[in-house]
This record gives C-alpha cells, sequence and structure tokens, in this order.
C-alpha cells in the first residue's frame, strides 16, 4: 500500500532528518492503522453475507481471505513498527533523567540537556571545557565528561556525535587556524577523553565542527555569543531495528 512505502521512505530518512520524523511518522502510523482497521471490517462484513447468501465462488472467497492476510500482514508491521519507536522514546527519556540526575552540581545556565527529534541533546558551555581559544580540556572539563561517559556507557544502544561550535569573532593564532578548527579540535578533544579515559567504544563516536554557523544567539551581543560558544553532545539510539524492519519481504499492496 502506497501509505507503508510513505513509512519506509521516511525511515530512510532518519539519519538525517532529527526534528519533526517522529512526529510526522505516528500520524503516518496512526492514520495507516485506522484505514487497515476500516478495510478488515468491510471485507469481513463482505465475506459474511457473500457466505450467508451463497452467491460467492471459491475463487473469489480465496482472493478476499488473501486480500484479509496481507491487511494482518500489514497491521503487523506497523505494530512492531510503533513499538519500536516507542522503545525509542522510551531510551531518550532514561537518558535525559539519568543526565540530569548524574549532572545536579553543574550550574543549570551552563549545561542545557533536552529532546530534539529522535536524539537528547547535552549542550555544554565552552567555559565549561576550555580556556578561551584552546582546545585542550581543563580538569573541570573531564570530571563533567566522566558523567556523561558513564550514562553513555550504561545505554549500549546509543551513538554519539561531539560538535565543537563558537561564535563568529575570527581567531588565529599558533595553536588553531581559524573558527573551523577550533571547533573540530574541541569535538576531537572530547571524543579522545570520552575513549580513552572513560573507556567509551569508539565506534559509536562521532566528532564534528560546526565553527559559527549553527548559532544558538545573537552573534551581535555578548550574551549571545556565550551561548554560541559551547560543544554539544548528540546521543541517539541506533537505528538498526529500524533498517532490520526494511530489510524484512516486501509486503503486497
Amino acid at each position: 500500500m502506497n501509505k507503508v512505502i510513505l513509512i519506509l521512505t521516511t525511515f530512510a530518512l532518519l539519519g538525517s532528518c532529527k526534528n519533526q520524523k517522529a512526529e510526522i511518522l505516528q500520524k503516518q502510523v496512526d492514520q495507516l492503522n485506522e484505514q487497515l482497521s476500516k478495510t478488515q471490517e468491510a471485507n469481513s462484513s463482505l465475506l459474511d453475507r457473500m457466505a450467508d447468501l451463497s452467491i460467492i465462488n471459491k475463487s473469489g472467497a480465496e482472493s478476499i481471505r488473501s486480500s484479509l492476510e496481507n491487511l494482518n500482514r500489514q497491521n503487523a508491521f506497523i505494530q512492531d513498527l510503533t513499538t519500536k519507536i516507542h522503545e525509542k522514546d522510551s531510551i531518550n527519556f532514561a537518558l535525559v533523567n539519568n543526565l540530569k540526575r548524574s549532572l545536579l552540581d553543574v550550574n543549570d545556565e551552563d549545561i542545557q540537556i533536552e529532546v530534539r527529534g529522535s536524539a537528547v541533546y547535552v549542550s555544554l558551555a565552552d567555559d565549561m571545557l576550555f580556556q578561551s581559544g584552546s582546545a585542550q580540556l581543563s580538569p573541570n572539563a573531564k570530571g563533567i565528561l566522566g558523567k556523561v561517559a558513564r550514562i553513555i556507557n550504561d545505554h549500549d544502544g546509543v551513538n554519539v556525535l561531539v560538535e565543537g561550535h563558537t561564535d563568529n569573532v575570527p581567531i588565529s593564532n599558533t595553536r588553531v587556524k581559524d573558527n573551523w578548527d577550533l571547533s573540530a579540535l574541541r569535538a576531537t578533544s572530547v571524543v579522545r577523553e570520552l575513549q580513552r579515559n572513560h573507556e567509551v567504544d569508539p565506534a559509536r563516536l562521532t566528532a564534528a565542527g560546526r565553527s559559527s554557523y549553527v548559532p544558538r544567539g545573537e552573534n551581535n551581543t555578548s550574551f549571545g555569543r556565550a551561548k554560541n560558544r559551547r560543544t554539544e553532545i548528540i546521543i541517539t539510539p541506533q537505528l538498526d531495528q529500524f533498517f532490520q524492519l526494511l530489510e524484512a519481504p516486501e509486503l503486497m499492496d
């Protein structure tokens, strides 16, 4: 059915659409569930009427029965898909709660923990982790990252993307070439710390530099620039379970 194909297409794009995809998919699942329910009721009623009136031949009955079996398979697929979505949401809820408990002693102004789309974002102010213009972690940063690492290690079904962000004030010194360089070096510093000192599996880690091009505040004020100088640790449930569903035998139209 066309709407089943839409669901499969939506999940093929999960890696790049971080926002709104869960909400859109849930609406599609609800709509398809409603359509399947109505079709099943109509076909069942038709079978009963034809059987009572003895006006259906064997071939026609088998055709309708085959359609009903196909609808049941599609319904089972949708239910499995819905279950996986709920599991992902449960993982994110547990991650947020555990991270907030672990980081209770950290100033709320320096750290933000929230769910955006399908991922949990831990946003850390740059002065918590680094000296100005430097990619070397401070002793305080290592303690904070250790707490985050414990939560990551407790959830082996998640991947971790570390993004470095800067404000738009150009930087160039003997240690870094520009804001791109600084943001990337800071991300790799965090990744190395998680791997080397806190035993996070490096296969689950990705480092990325975003420079000043994904701001959270206005760069024309000191307050806005401070918000933009940050490191984000983005924790995402692995998508293997969804891709395995896509590899299942193709459903009939």
